[in-house]
């Protein structure tokens, strides 16, 4: 941790950009978690899956001074200030963090966009003069059960406490325990078509924070 800090500062001392210093330092970073300013930061779930945004913001706090407001915001939202190929991000993360960032994007932010793609689906089908079905749970239409039981059958299998809230640390576990759970207990053909279901989904959000961007002039 100290060693990847004093990588970020320097290299913003040196004049390097901000965002290639940051992935830099994130190459070097060490530990899954830790307390920073009385906040909980888990960067890495089930040791697997890493959330390499939570500690691109972490280290943005390092060198706030350095990176214009509007283009730290945009990239925690996910629109970094340039692109880069998928090749260029693995040498500048490193090899095994690029593979746990890839568990993060397919078991939680993917996992996330078909639980929203489900539900517009159900919403649409509401809509629908030829439904006459009941609104039907997303959770029980993917899993085949309810929200409430998979979390309790989750904190059941962790140890955790049954409480009726959940933080957002525990809700990406929550999540990725989905998306295992699904491909354990789901056909491979439906594993398939709901990864697919999930990848448009993604695409149509980035289209549209794409769109959303460009009428405010982002990147102009």
């Amino acid at each position: 941790m100290i060693e990847a800090i004093a990588h970020l500062k320097q290299s913003i001392a040196n004049g390097k950009h901000w965002y290639i210093a940051i992935l830099e330092s994130i190459a070097l970073w060490g530990p899954p978690e830790e307390f920073h300013c009385e906040r909980h930061y888990r960067y890495l779930i089930e040791e697997q899956a890493f959330d390499w945004l939570l500690l691109a913001e972490r280290l943005c706090e390092e060198i706030a001074h350095f990176i214009p407001e509007e283009e730290r915001v945009a990239l925690l939202f996910g629109t970094p200030p340039f692109e880069l190929t998928n090749e260029e991000f693995e040498v500048l993360i490193g090899k095994e963090k690029y593979m746990a960032h890839l568990n993060y994007f397919y078991g939680i932010v993917a996992e996330e966009a078909l639980q929203l793609a489900i539900e517009m689906e159900i919403e649409k089908e509401q809509h629908s003069i030829a439904c006459l079905c009941d609104a039907q749970d997303p959770f029980q239409r993917i899993y085949g059960n309810s929200e409430f039981a998979l979390l309790h059958r989750f904190r059941e299998e962790k140890g955790y406490s049954q409480n009726e809230s959940i933080i957002i640390s525990e809700l990406k576990e929550f999540t990725y325990w989905l998306f295992k759970y699904r491909i354990e207990t789901c056909d491979p053909t439906r594993v398939a078509s709901d990864t697919k279901k999930a990848l448009d989904q993604l695409a149509k959000l980035q289209d549209a924070r794409r769109e959303l961007n460009e009428s405010v002039g982002y990147g102009d």
